[in-house]
């Protein structure tokens, strides 16, 4: 179990209604089931008086990221959607971070990438934690192979000790195994896996 501070940041990682949702168009199987835990890290979190911060994915309808213009992905978490939306049951309390306004692509909520150029550019993020005095985050949220495993990896890369709560994660397993690759990635990077 994670302890929190006032150096310690949650970040609670894309709990959409295109993920967490079962008719979400990106939907992850369980999600809804790690809701709870996410929401008690929130509490716990909160009560500690530590940083909270939620990622939203905030596409525009055309993007090369989805499968129709060039990309891999269905159309998911399109701005101002339903399927864009926070997931109903989570404790929604914190700051939102939204990413993919622009059109830029990528996992990690401290990055984006240029999908026309490929050049990566930083997102808020990491000031937003400097500013805060964070050393430490822990992360939750949707999915374990995808926005989680880049999130985690790239917060050890810029110095932050991380903790990422395995009951409240969810993986896509687009190929079995994606999710635990994922996690042993993590671990590899630096990351203790609760």
């Amino acid at each position: 179990m994670p302890s929190y501070d006032r150096r310690t940041a949650l970040l609670v990682v894309d709990v959409q209604n295109d993920f967490a949702d079962p008719s979400g168009s990106l939907s992850v199987a369980g999600a809804e089931t790690i809701i709870g835990e996410i929401n008690a890290q929130i509490a716990l979190a909160t009560a500690a008086g530590a940083t909270v911060i939620l990622t939203q994915d905030w596409h525009p309808p055309e993007t090369p990221h989805f499968a129709k213009d060039g990309g891999i992905w269905p159309t998911h978490c399109v701005r101002e959607t339903w399927g864009a939306a926070l997931y109903p049951a989570l404790r929604a309390d914190g700051r939102v971070l939204r990413k993919g306004e622009d059109g830029s692509d990528g996992y990690s909520a401290f990055s984006v990438r240029d999908p026309g150029s490929g050049e990566i550019a930083a997102t808020v993020l990491d000031q937003l934690l400097r500013d805060a005095g964070i050393e430490k985050i822990v992360v939750v949220g949707l999915a374990t192979d995808y926005c989680v495993v880049e999130t985690a990896c790239d917060a050890r890369m810029l110095g932050y000790t991380v903790e990422v709560v395995r009951d409240a994660i969810a993986a896509v397993d687009l190929q079995a195994g994606d999710g635990e690759r994922a996690i042993t990635r993590m671990r590899d990077a630096g990351a203790e896996v609760l």
